[in-house]
């Protein structure tokens, strides 16, 4: 009888064996369905990606700052201008 339970256990963890193999195998199946669907979803989200995001983003810096830039030269125009019209006309 010992032999026929030591044989039954072999068996029992070969099954148990095959049967954590098959779940693995359907683990990877479940994971690449999964990620397949995921860049579907994402990419009929029409995202923009981050390396594209960081250039627009640092556009927009370079930008405010020479938006700033002008707002000084037009402010500094503008006043050279009302003393130009302030003087006295020049007898000539």
């Amino acid at each position: 009888m010992t032999q026929g339970s030591n044989r039954l256990l072999d068996e029992f963890a070969k099954l148990m064996t095959d049967a954590a193999g098959v779940a693995q195998g359907m683990k990877r199946e479940v994971e690449t369905a999964v990620k397949s669907q995921a860049e579907r979803f994402v990419g009929d989200m029409d995202l923009i990606k981050r390396e594209e995001f960081d250039v627009v983003r640092e556009m927009a810096a370079r930008a405010r700052e020479e938006n700033a830039a002008l707002k000084e030269a037009i402010a500094k125009l503008e006043a050279r201008v009302a003393l130009l019209e302030a003087a006295p006309p020049s007898a000539g």
